[in-house]
């Protein structure tokens, strides 16, 4: 926190809840991770950042009270486990002109506003040299996780500025953090969530926005809270064919900055995060009026992506624009060669076996089949 402020020249970093979340993270990363060198480098530099940006975004409040008066109307939030088309689903989104995704390059520094930057925001280009240097150090996370510097992003960084967010646990090999997440209230960090993407908006025509994330299956109440007119697309695949393939994220992106990766220890943390996921998705959706929730097939939306999202804006009632459509199929046509391209190991690498894998999720995927029939 000190450092931060060095760097900034602040002191006001907003609501204090961000603590906790803090305080478990860096005591894990201290007592249990395995860090490499590299990740002794990234992981303070990561959160001094985060909480860097904390200190500008309050900042740019107190300087600008009436940010506070953006609408955030109705977003469109992708949900559903990972690895089940909802990326390349976000993609598509993306290029529809009168919607508005959050951006790789604004989800790592929001501050300043996008609107108050004249010509090529900077932080482009450093998103775009810095995707250079991972594709170095980890080339095969290009291909297993589709990400552009310009193209959406999903919600972490944001949930990240609160410090409850999940995808620290694929950085490093922290289990009292990911076991303190399972249980966090997450009320802090949507709100908190909400407040930077009125800063994000600020100064632009308002759009509705296209947020995606899998990790807020875990914790939909409190994302309702912050977001109560919220609608939901849902992308579904086979637990079986999804839990093999974000492990295997998991220890690609590990061994960016570790020295040990625990394959099975991967195998069992994704499991169980997501098996909750799932039940707390059920019980919420038992409690929602069914006309909250778009759902869509993984195997459908390989086939006819572009008829799929046109479903999803018959049931939004918004038009697909000609434009809008162009864009898309052009999207569509250019990461062909991307999709279906990796071989991931054998489950039992992970210590999974996906007869377990099926009977743990039977519940779900008898959903699953009802919703997408």
């Amino acid at each position: 926190m000190d450092a931060a402020r060095v760097d900034t020249g602040l002191d006001d970093f907003g609501d204090d809840a961000f603590g906790e979340g803090l305080e478990v993270l860096t005591r894990s990363l201290r007592d249990e991770a395995r860090l490499s060198t590299i990740g002794e480098l990234a992981m303070p530099q990561l959160i001094v950042n985060l909480l860097a940006q904390r200190l500008q975004i309050e900042d740019w409040y107190r300087r600008h009270p009436e940010i506070g008066d953006e609408p955030i109307e109705q977003p469109l939030i992708g949900l559903g486990l990972p690895r089940t088309g909802s990326t390349a689903l976000s993609f598509l989104l993306a290029e529809d002109p009168h919607a508005r995704s959050l951006r790789r390059w604004e989800a790592v520094q929001p501050c300043p506003p996008p609107s108050t930057v004249e010509g090529l925001d900077p932080r482009i280009t450093r998103a775009e040299e810095e995707g250079a240097m991972q594709s170095q150090l980890a080339p095969r996370l290009a291909a297993l996780v589709p990400s552009t510097p310009t193209g959406p992003e999903e919600c972490q960084d944001l949930m990240a500025l609160d410090f409850k967010s999940h995808y620290f646990q694929a950085f490093a090999h922290v289990p009292s953090y990911s076991q303190f997440l399972l249980d966090a209230d997450l009320t802090a960090t949507y709100a908190y969530e909400r407040r930077t993407l009125k800063l994000l908006q600020w100064g632009s025509d308002p759009k509705p926005w296209r947020l995606k994330c899998p990790s807020h299956l875990l914790w939909l109440d409190a994302l309702d809270r912050a977001f109560p007119d919220a609608r939901f697309v849902m992308t579904h695949r086979d637990p079986a064919d999804v839990l093999v393939s974000v492990a295997d994220v998991y220890a690609e992106v590990g061994r960016m900055f570790g020295d040990d990766v625990d394959m099975a220890y991967l195998g069992a943390l994704n499991v169980e995060h997501w098996s909750i996921a799932m039940q707390r998705l059920l019980d919420f959706r038992e409690r929602q009026p069914g006309e909250r929730f778009y759902d869509i097939d993984f195997a459908a939306m390989q086939g006819d992506p572009i008829g799929e999202v046109r479903a999803l804006y018959d049931w939004l009632g918004e038009p697909v624009t000609g434009e809008f459509e162009v864009g898309m199929r052009r999207w569509w046509a250019q990461h062909a060669e991307q999709r279906d391209a990796n071989i991931h190991p054998e489950p039992d690498a992970f210590g999974l076996d996906l007869d377990d894998v099926r009977a743990l999720f039977s519940d779900y995927v008898t959903h699953m089949k009802g919703w997408t029939a």
